[in-house]
């Protein structure tokens, strides 16, 4: 529209005005006239902005950028809108990094190479997506990725010396108002800084215009999109960086992150006075080289439920792995300690945090092929890791374990081991010693995520291996460092022992594949015998149970990932239980091949995870009991001999009724599976060879 339309239009309704109504039509004038001039600026900034677009190898996914004033990305899936244009931008010390986009150069690559792995759910991850790199004026660059289950992006600076970081802004605008799965911080165990937090909470499924605008949530989380489509958000490749939360934008129907500030100050104190406590932050989150890549930012897409249950994304983002020789890495089952209270029967000696206990321990471990043994909370004394406690002779127990083939780990707080970690390091493995469980981390600040690749780096060094409980969700580390087999970042069944009755974890346990698990492996800790209906669960702190059935219990050891997995209650239980013991045992932790064969978000999953020649298969329930037809034709033309756990007729009145039979399924079968509230079945698959 020309200026001189303006002046035409003004004439021609001042000529039609009384002249009382003059000056209200002024106004008008004016505001119009404002109004078609933002208008005109739009377009000519839009005119000015650049356009890129890419897509997945299978063409259903696109992600469009606009470069211009501001950078935008917008996502779509056949379709369907994932997101809307949304804000991305680094604000680091006088430079605002996203705005007024001048880009030098735009280079698109096709990539389709494999990652090797033998520490992972499965042997070979086809690494095939398509990438953009935008260089951009001003000293960085802007990288976008397009594959099949999903999208990323992240910053790439080229900036002289180091930098201050002030805050990054990664914002995500859905349409309509969708519903979301989140994890929010409980401010009431953040020790009056709401960064401070374990990572553990259920999930909350609210509208995004619903969300309480003071609250947090941590990654991942899932918003449900139209078509019965699913997005989780996390992040991948993080290091010497904080770790991104999420929070209600003032946009409409939109989420934007948050990082943890820096740490000014900090001391001692915590649980057991185990942790670095936060007592004053900086106003920037991160001071970092201005050459270096930062974090990706991860859209996880998928068109069924289920597709969430195999997702690659985190692994395929992350570093490649630092440490040349990985031949010494063994995953395997811990049997341990801290939740059964370390509560051994029909014994002569005491049982307690001592060498005897633990022999014992060692001798469960053996008959039962397990790999190792853990010594949590209590070995040493709490201010001091290289003090151990009299009652233990911490050299005996090793060599025993050795002579058994069963290692032994050792529990450790934050603080205790980064305050002698060279030397502990040194000292323990020296004696045999082949991992730590690291726990009450609870931050995710840049100065803690340094602590974890130091943590992992140092471990290696001595060939150690690593567990982080009381962790932020995985993000790729276990790939960079394979040595690190686990992170916490869940509610686990630690929970039980004191875990509120009106808490449905069963229907907890039903989210976390698709949502928590995304991310990478989790230390849930499963293994309870003693198994409780809904109405029949309490809490307690030394013979705690689980809510589910038995079956439920054994089928989250081929749910859920751990490349070293608990054996969480004790050994005389076990061993009344041993036809359940013996299944478990029998299942690997690291796999092959991931096949989802079916399930929806927080009612029930089914997967099927192939080591060697056998495949491992699992559904898992909500408190909902139902039946459901399950397709083994993905698992090939072979005919099985298999062995499976169901629960049992009257397990929704008695948890801990199972049913073991063995039969053989011919090759493309489909079995009908029964499930009980809160209930669980698996199998165990041996090809039959003609």
């Amino acid at each position: 529209m020309k200026r001189t339309t303006y002046h035409t239009i003004s004439r021609r309704i001042l000529q039609l005005s009384a002249p009382t109504d003059r000056k209200r039509v002024m106004h008008q004038i004016k505001l119009f006239t404002i109004i078609a001039l933002l208008t005109l600026s739009y377009r000519a900034q839009a005119q000015g902005d650049k356009h890129y677009e890419i897509t997945s190898p299978d063409h259903k996914l696109s992600v469009k950028i606009d470069a211009g004033e501001r950078l935008l990305w917008s996502v779509k899936h056949d379709g369907t809108t994932v997101i809307e244009p949304s804000a991305i931008d680094l604000q680091l010390q006088g430079q605002l990094l996203g705005s007024r986009v001048k880009v030098s150069r735009a280079t698109k690559t096709d990539v389709n190479k494999v990652i090797d792995t033998k520490l992972y759910k499965k042997r070979i991850v086809n690494d095939h997506h398509q990438e953009l790199v935008l260089d951009c004026k001003g000293g960085y660059q802007v990288q976008f990725r397009a594959y099949d289950q999903g999208v990323a992006y992240r910053f790439v600076l080229d900036q002289k010396g180091l930098v201050t970081v002030l805050s990054e802004r990664s914002s995500y605008v859905f349409a309509d108002d969708p519903q979301a799965i989140i994890p929010f911080i409980d401010p009431k165990r953040s020790a009056g800084d709401k960064y401070q937090t374990s990572f553990e909470n259920t999930y909350t499924r609210v509208a995004l215009s619903s969300m309480k605008k003071d609250s947090l949530a941590f990654l991942p989380l899932l918003v449900e999109l139209a078509d019965g489509k699913k997005a989780v958000i996390t992040e991948a490749d993080l290091e010497e960086y904080p770790g991104m939360y999420l929070k209600r934008s003032e946009t409409p129907n939109s989420l934007t992150s948050e990082m943890a500030p820096y740490p000014q100050t900090e001391k001692r104190g915590g649980y057991n006075n185990v942790q670095s406590v936060i007592t004053s932050r900086e106003r920037f989150i991160a001071k970092i080289s201005g050459k270096r890549n930062l974090p990706w930012r991860v859209i996880a897409v998928s068109a069924q439920d289920k597709d969430l249950l195999n997702n690659d994304l985190v692994y395929e983002l992350a570093s490649p792995s630092r440490v040349s020789n990985i031949g010494w890495i063994k995953p395997g089952k811990v049997a341990w300690d801290w939740w059964n209270d370390w509560n051994i029967s029909k014994v002569d000696f005491r049982a307690g945090i001592n060498t005897t206990t633990y022999k014992y321990y060692i001798d469960f471990a053996a008959a039962n092929k397990l790999e190792y043994i853990m010594l949590d909370e209590g070995w040493s004394e709490k201010a001091d890791i290289m003090k151990v406690i009299p009652d233990l002779n911490l050299q005996e127990i090793i060599d025993y374990g050795r002579s058994k083939n069963v290692g032994v780990w050792l529990w450790t707080g934050m603080y205790t081991v980064n305050e002698k970690m060279d030397e502990a390091y040194g000292h323990y493995a020296k004696m045999g010693i082949k991992g730590f469980k690291i726990d009450f981390i609870n931050r995710d600040d840049q100065k803690m995520v340094g602590f974890y690749y130091r943590a992992a780096k140092k471990a290696a060094e001595h060939q150690l291996l690593v567990d982080f409980h009381g962790a932020y969700k995985p993000t790729g580390l276990n790939r960079t460092y394979p040595n690190v087999l686990n992170f916490e970042g869940v509610f686990g069944i630690e929970s039980f022992k004191a875990l509120r009755k009106e808490v449905d974890f069963p229907g907890y346990e039903t989210l976390v594949p698709y949502i928590r698990m995304l991310a990478g492996p989790l230390d849930h800790t499963p293994g309870a015998m003693r198994n409780a209906t809904k109405k029949q669960y309490f809490t307690s702190y030394s013979m705690p149970m689980s809510q589910g059935t038995r079956c439920h219990q054994i089928a989250l050891y081929i749910t859920y990932e751990a490349p070293l997995n608990m054996m969480s209650d004790n050994p005389t239980v076990y061993m009344k239980e041993q036809e359940s013991t013996d299944f478990i045992a029998a299942v690997p932790t690291v796999f092959d091949e991931t096949i989802p064969l079916g399930g929806k978000v927080g009612e029930y999953t089914v997967v099927a995870r192939r080591k060697g020649s056998t495949w491992f298969v699992a559904a898992l329930n909500n408190w909902t009991a139902r039946d459901i037809e399950v397709d083994l034709s993905p698992l090939g033309r072979s005919a099985f001999t298999a062995v499976i756990m169901q629960d049992g007729i009257n397990a929704d009145r008695d948890a801990t009724d199972y049913k073991k039979q063995t039969i053989t399924i011919n090759p493309g079968s489909k079995i009908k599976v029964s499930l009980a509230p809160g209930g669980g079945w698996a199998a165990r698959l041996n090809a039959i060879v003609k």
